[in-house]
């Protein structure tokens, strides 16, 4: 914060030549309680002074807030703070001295230099994090976290003004009807429950802050607080222009309930994977039995494991995790990062991937249906479809003879056989795009996750053939040549995919607010709703071309649909540990005799992707264990840990069990005894220091296998000769 000479007509104009010791020598900057001075110790020091106003200091209660401030600071004095080195709540005009931090708080860089880049912002919310994690360590919630009250210096952002914050143990209380705070970085329970608000509205804020860092702008942005305060509470944020990388730690952050936000440790724990490098350890499976729940056991797996562990003094013999905080960070990613926990197709805000309808051709399964051997003559190939090498990872589906690929402003086609780039459409660069292009209804529709336009492009051109706008819609999802659109009223509206015409909006059952899916090869599409005690599940198949439900129940627990096996005779779920949110086992349910089967897992599942083949299911957790699940046999049948950190959903075609690391690798396990088969060399981008937050699913068509990598690169390799690759 640059100094300003003293100006302004009034008292507070005039500040006094010391404070304490301390001779004032300039102005930084003024706020509500006070102005702040910079100033000179005796011996030199620079220093930054607080002087209340002249008004306040006459008021006891706000004396009390002043000692209070000055307590909160002391006790959070370190790192990521600015050291309080002297104070006097007492004096006629109260003051307290911190350590001068030269640099500009955050509010003034963003408007000096605009928004900042990834690198930039990965530091300023890791550093955010840790100072936040020391705040709370000592009991103190800081309440008023805001652009301009984050210095940047050299070292690191420092967290300053805890003119608001309150230790949990104090003896203040707000008064009633009193909101404290700033509206544009205040988290909702703040206008709900002021007296009740904790350590997680500091998380909110943090989720405001990064977005305003990216963006210039706050995720509820008006110019009236009034409305700001209503969209808090009510309203989703507005991530346009957060990096992909980021967005679902920032949206996790932004969760309308505390409990549901991260902890500031589980916050450095995402941003380390975030920040490191692609995992490019050679894959060296180990076989995990039953009784095997300790570490992986791959070379290093120990010495990774305390690399990853909180980097506190107390790292070094870290305590036992909070399974609890664990399960609000699970939750988050499984939802922010478009998993849903499981279901191949599913993506963020029921945003399905494939339309599981007439456009569906064999061999087009992303499941792998047909377990098939490349044509004669064919030779691996790859491409990049879009020039810019920023432009992400492609995510691509299979469909009408051809490959349909979107990334970062760009859908493009592209000929299975030899790779030739068919034809580009360009689509706005806002949107983050968290899923592949969808055949529906003989037409190519976009992935725009965002905003209310809704557009269809000829397969064979790329030339838009219709547009409609949709202002009200939530979600989105393809099946049997319909697209799908969820209301914030709970109904659900079936639009005809070639033509753009809505056929029909209802409520579907019993659902208030259904999550919708479909599985490629099955007509129907699927709608679930959990009870509000998680305690079960409803679920509902629906006829997308009319909106009419052929079946529902009620199913115990907490489930996430997988997949479903041909025309939907069998419903696959994954089972979620309500306390953990970790996958505890695997569900079918028979529509046509009403009765369910269940399959527990032999070690629970963090954040796994699913896919079904036949009767058995594949599942892939985070940190690399892949298992294979056979409902006819009611047991697990294999278990393998591998050194992927990161992996995409699985795809099977009988035969392997296929799926991508986070470096670009597309690796290959024997289906049947679940041993590695075969793996591509990496393929790292040019953002090699990043991770994705999700990471498209490799397809399985006409026996190939296409990929896509981290370089913007599409490839297909032999689906029968992984050993080859």
């Amino acid at each position: 914060m640059a100094p300003q000479r003293n100006s302004g007509p009034g008292a507070e104009a005039e500040f006094p030549e010391y404070a304490g010791q301390y001779r004032l020598e300039s102005r930084l900057g003024s706020g509500g309680m006070g102005v702040v001075h910079l100033a000179r110790s005796t011996s030199g020091m620079k220093l930054a002074v607080k002087i209340v106003h002249g008004e306040f200091a006459k008021d006891p209660e706000f004396r009390g807030r002043f000692r209070q401030e000055i307590a909160a600071a002391r006790r959070v004095s370190g790192a990521f703070t600015a050291p309080v080195v002297d104070a006097d709540p007492d004096a006629e005009r109260p003051w307290m001295a911190t350590l001068f931090i030269p640099g500009p708080t955050l509010a003034d860089e963003v408007k000096r230099n605009g928004s900042m880049d990834g690198r930039q912002l990965r530091r300023l919310m890791a550093g955010l994090a840790e100072a936040l994690r020391d705040i709370h360590r000592v009991g103190v919630v800081h309440r008023d976290l805001k652009p301009s009250n984050v210095l940047l210096a050299e070292d690191g952002p420092k967290v300053i003004d805890f003119g608001i914050s309150r230790p949990k143990d104090s003896e203040l209380r707000t008064e009633t009807g009193k909101l404290i705070g700033t509206p544009p970085f205040m988290a909702p329970e703040q206008f709900r429950r002021p007296r009740e608000v904790g350590s997680a509205a500091d998380i909110f804020a943090l989720g405001s802050v990064m977005v305003h860092a990216s963006t210039g702008r706050g995720p509820f942005d008006s110019d009236s607080p009034y409305v700001v305060a209503y969209q808090v509470v009510h309203d989703e944020p507005d991530l346009t222009g957060v990096p992909a990388n980021l967005a679902p730690l920032v949206l996790g952050c932004l969760a309308k309930e505390p409990e549901d936000r991260p902890t500031p440790d589980e916050l450095m724990r995402e941003l380390r994977s975030v920040a490191a490098s692609y995992d490019t350890q050679s894959f060296i499976p180990g076989q995990r039995t039953p009784s095997d729940s300790g570490p992986p056991s791959f070379p290093g797996a120990r010495e990774a494991q305390q690399a990853d562990s909180p980097g506190s003094p107390e790292s070094h013999n870290p305590p036992p995790p909070d399974r609890s905080s664990g399960r609000r960070m699970r939750k988050r990613v499984a939802l922010a990062a478009g998993a849903l926990v499981l279901a191949a197709g599913g993506v963020l805000a029921s945003v399905q991937v494939f339309d599981g309808g007439p456009d569906t051709e064999p061999g087009s399964d992303p499941s792998g249906a047909g377990a098939t051997s490349a044509p004669a003559g064919f030779r691996a190939w790859s491409v990049r479809p879009a020039a810019d090498s920023s432009a992400g990872t492609p995510q691509c589906s299979y469909g009408g003879g051809k490959l349909f690929c979107a990334q970062k402003g760009l859908v493009s086609a592209i000929d299975p056989a030899d790779g030739t780039v068919l034809w580009r459409h360009p689509i706005d660069a806002a949107n983050l795009v968290s899923r592949p292009p969808v055949l529906s209804g003989g037409l190519v529709h976009p992935p725009l996750d965002r905003g209310s336009r809704l557009e269809a492009l000829d397969p064979l051109t790329g030339r838009t053939r219709w547009q409609q706008t949709d202002a009200d819609r939530v979600g989105l999802g393809y099946a049997g040549g319909m697209a799908l659109l969820s209301g914030p009223d709970g109904k659900v509206s079936g639009v005809d995919s070639a033509s753009g015409d809505s056929k029909w909006n209802r409520r579907i059952g019993d659902l208030s607010w259904p999550e919708l899916f479909s599985f490629a090869g099955d007509r129907l599409a699927y709608a679930t709703n959990k009870a509000e005690d998680e305690s079960s599940t409803r679920v509902a198949a629906l006829d997308p071309g009319t909106g009419d439900v052929r079946w529902q129940e009620r199913l115990d627990g907490m489930l996430e649909p997988i997949g479903t096996t041909a025309a939907g005779a069998s419903v696959f779920f994954a089972a979620i540990d309500t306390e953990y949110e970790e996958t505890i086992a695997v569900v079918a349910y028979d529509p046509g005799t009403g009765t369910t089967r269940k399959v527990d897992v032999t070690v629970p599942l963090s954040r796994a992707h699913g896919v079904v083949r036949g009767n058995t299911v594949y599942l892939l957790a985070s940190g690399g264990a892949l298992i294979a699940v056979d409902l006819a046999a009611g047991k697990q049948l294999w278990s393998l840990e591998t050194s992927v950190s990161l992996g995409s959903a699985p795809v099977a075609d009988g035969r392997y069990v296929y799926f991508s690391a986070a470096d670009g690798r597309l690796i290959a396990v024997n289906a049947r005894t679940g041993t590695l088969v075969g793996q591509t060399p990496p393929r790292f981008g040019a953002n090699s220091d990043t991770i994705a937050p999700s990471l498209p699913a490799p397809v399985v068509a006409d026996g190939r296998v296409y990929a896509s990598a981290p370089d913007g690169s599409v490839f297909a390799v032999d689906a029968a000769d992984p050993a080859g690759w």
